[in-house]
């Protein structure tokens, strides 16, 4: 049985028989922005609702009509007069995306294939994400912020791309406008598929990466997935992953390209604090409870199993998992390509995807999308084969496709099928197949069984990879192979009701993206997630209006994961005075201070990469912050090789790395020894694991966050709250343990134990009573 909603705007006409309304919105094309497809201004869209099925919305313009049967209305979205079946809303799913599939030609095929690179509305005129308007800059154009760019128009036309990857918007309304105007162009094109809009994490309070580059804008703010991993509460990252849905939903999106459900078991990683964090069956349980907040519908907004038009797809990644990591280098860079095995554990890292993902308590039963991680899961194939996880026909089809029956999209990560120009450079990630051609790599990748080329806008090396399928493989069997993907990659547009209604209230997105209510919720998980290491002798907290020192911190120059500079070097306050001084007097010294607050940074030693005259470039990365020479690392690195490497040893034994942020540590140090008895207080913003050894004696308290905004920290300080948050990791006593536990084996390291007896391990955590001792703690420790 199917459901369809019955929402309407308030402005209605009346019409005849079985079809209830028929609704012209107000919104016309100048306000839309709406693009011309045939040289002439748009009409304004307008909505057919009918009670015994959905809401329909076209544009007339487009050449879509409305057809009648059997008194019920539907859109003619090829516009030949009759009623196909992927036309017929009445049908499952699955049938109407076989239908479609099967009309599609080769072009319109590999069009589905591509996703966008990262499109910014609206775009940049230069760097990452920069296109034109007209052949001009945005600012020289004269465009409003929500027409489509002269890359987007092409992409969307030329390739038949309908995936697009949105990051930073202007605004949630110029967002819903922009993707009004996308589907507005792509409805009389072929067709009449739908765009299927997706984003990265865009309700973190920052935005810091390529992987979560929407995030910190007007909408709910909430911890990191690391941060919600520090509730241990998997009915509050359900709550979430609802109202994200409805909040990406508002802005057109329908497809998330997370969770990241690797399973943090390596602590240098530095994607670590997109993870729930370093054990297997937390992972497992919120990674589930995420996924069936996005994807399920309910109520009117069910259309059926689960799926409807309050459901975003969620696209898991990275299988089999990218938390193992040799030595914590990136698989974005060639230097971090390797994941490695020491402790034989793929079978746990797949955990959260098998008993998590795939076995959800919601009615839409599996994540409708998986994306495999760039690395080469170093010696898992039995073949001998090592080449990236898009490209393993092991990984992909032999345990994903037929030993886990896995049948939605296999989509890679992005730019896998570019080429790398150096081993350190932000570019193509083609790992284990840099011989081939862009081309051959595209072939591979479907071979394997992969559906879609994340980062991809031109159908050129797609085709030819079709090509070569018919070459290899014959006209029937090829066909039905790239018809097999086409069904998968049309289910998402169905089972989001795209097909019947893609289009938005600019003015209902404004009011409901980041309202008071969703705000509230996600700042109550950034206080729920703050984690309290330390508290002698009961200083904290500290009620009424005290005397404050907040020390300047120092901010180095460090470069972002593009390789770009992100801050220039200074010293500043790390938080607002003016924030603090709503919770106690603010003073300039020491001296004059009832406590000192000092807010600090994880260490930051690099990447794991420097080229040298000398040697090979492989560096430590270090957890601590003072400077650190790698006596007990590896001799022989377990993975290397690469054709622009005349060596296969990638180790960095005996080498020394400098923390960029050393003064973190002594800044905590030095306002302890300025303070003397009186308390100091120490904020640790933390993105991985960290080493507190050299510092922790000067603290009387130490609190965690991860990916929380300030007030927060001040709330638990004050009393205004209480701390609850447990550690979803464990903090290494000291680099040795970091040296020698295992990349793929969780919770293997030695716990820092502090001054007062406590060991930092996983789910360890302090409330005003003492150690936390709860049924979090009974359930996963």
């Amino acid at each position: 049985m199917q459901n369809f909603p019955s929402h309407l705007p308030s402005h209605i006409s009346a019409h005849n028989g079985r079809v209830r309304r028929v609704i012209t919105l107000t919104f016309l094309a100048a306000a839309l922005s709406l693009p011309s497809l045939a040289g002439t201004p748009l009409l304004p869209y307008r909505l057919v609702q009918q009670k015994a099925g959905p809401t329909l919305g076209y544009l007339p313009t487009s050449g879509v009509r409305i057809l009648t049967k059997d008194g019920l209305r539907f859109k003619d979205l090829n516009r030949n007069g009759r009623l196909d079946r992927y036309e017929d809303w009445r049908l499952p799913f699955d049938e109407r995306a076989r239908d479609l599939a099967a009309q599609l030609t080769d072009e319109e095929i590999a069009g589905l294939m591509l996703y966008s690179a990262h499109q910014q509305i609206p775009a940049n005129a230069t760097g990452y994400g920069m296109s034109t308007y007209n052949g001009k800059s945005f600012a020289e154009s004269g465009a409003a912020p929500s027409d489509l760019s002269d890359l987007q128009k092409r992409f969307l036309k030329d390739d038949n791309l309908r995936a697009v990857l949105v990051t930073k918007v202007e605004s949630p309304e110029v967002a819903a406008r922009w993707s009004n105007n996308v589907q507005a162009y792509v409805e009389g094109l072929g067709h009449g598929i739908p765009a299927n809009n997706s984003s990265d994490p865009r309700n973190e309070t920052q935005a810091n990466a390529e992987y979560n580059l929407g995030s910190g804008g007007e909408i709910s703010l909430w911890p990191t997935p690391l941060g919600l991993g520090a509730t241990f509460d998997a009915q509050l990252v359900r709550r979430f992953g609802e109202i994200a849905a409805q909040e990406y939903r508002a802005l057109g999106i329908t497809t998330a390209l997370s969770p990241q459900i690797d399973l943090a078991s390596e602590p240098r990683w530095g994607r670590f604090n997109g993870t729930f964090g370093g054990d297997p069956q937390l992972t497992t349980d919120l990674g589930r409870a995420y996924i069936d907040g996005f994807q399920t519908s309910t109520g009117s907004k069910m259309i059926a199993d689960g799926w409807g038009y309050g459901s975003v797809v969620a696209m898991s990644k990275h299988w089999p998992s990218g938390g193992p990591e040799e030595a914590g280098r990136d698989g974005h860079f060639n230097y971090g390509k390797y994941a490695v095995y020491p402790g034989n554990s793929l079978d746990v890292q797949m955990q959260s995807f098998l008993n998590g993902a795939f076995r959800l308590d919601g009615p839409t039963k599996k994540t409708g999308a998986i994306m495999p991680y760039y690395t080469i899961s170093y010696g898992i194939d039995p073949s001998g084969k090592n080449v990236g996880n898009n490209f393993s026909h092991y990984i992909i089809t032999d345990l994903l496709r037929d030993r886990y029956g896995f049948d939605g999209v296999v989509c890679t990560d992005w730019g896998v099928t570019a080429d790398n120009k150096a081993i350190d450079s932000f570019d193509g990630k083609c790992w284990g197949v840099e011989t081939l051609t862009v081309a051959q790599r595209h072939y591979e990748i479907l071979k394997a069984g992969g559906d879609q080329f994340g980062g991809n806008n031109d159908k050129g090396p797609v085709l030819e990879a079709f090509r070569m399928g018919y070459e290899e493989f014959g006209h029937e069997a090829w066909g039905r192979r790239i018809r097999e993907s086409a069904r998968r990659l049309l289910l998402p547009m169905f089972r989001t009701g795209l097909f019947e209604n893609p289009y938005l209230d600019p003015k209902e997105t404004k009011a409901l993206v980041g309202n008071r209510d969703f705000m509230q919720a996600g700042y109550d998980a950034q206080v729920k997630s703050i984690v309290m290491l330390k508290n002698h002798a009961h200083v904290l907290p500290l009620q009424g209006r005290r005397k404050v020192y907040v020390p300047k911190r120092h901010y180095p120059a460090l470069k972002n994961l593009f390789g770009f500079p992100a801050d220039q070097d200074h010293w500043d306050y790390p938080v607002d005075l003016k924030l603090v001084g709503k919770y106690y007097d603010v003073v300039s010294t020491p001296a004059e201070a009832d406590f000192a607050l000092v807010f600090i940074q994880s260490p930051n030693s690099g990447n794991g990469y420097e080229r040298e005259a000398d040697g090979n470039g492989y560096q430590p990365i270090s957890l601590q912050y003072g400077d650190y020479t790698a006596t007990e690392a590896r001799p022989v690195s377990l993975a290397g090789g690469d054709p622009k490497e005349r060596f296969t040893n990638r180790t960095y034994k005996g080498k020394t790395v400098r923390t960029a942020n050393k003064d973190d540590m002594t800044l905590v140090i030095e306002t302890k020894r300025q303070m003397g008895q009186k308390p100091v207080i120490v904020a640790l913003a933390a993105s991985k694991p960290a080493i507190v050894a050299e510092f922790e004696r000067s603290a009387d308290a130490l609190l965690v966050s991860f990916g929380t905004s300030n007030q927060p920290i001040l709330d638990l300080v004050s009393g205004r709250a209480e701390p609850s948050g447990l550690l979803p990791c464990q903090f290494p006593a000291d680099m040795a343990t970091v040296e020698h536990q295992k990349e793929d084996v969780p919770r293997d390291m030695i716990p820092y134990q502090d001054a007062d007896g406590h060991q930092y391990d996983f789910a360890f955590g302090m409330n005003w009573k003492g150690v936390i001792s709860d049924w979090r703690v009974e359930k996963y420790k």
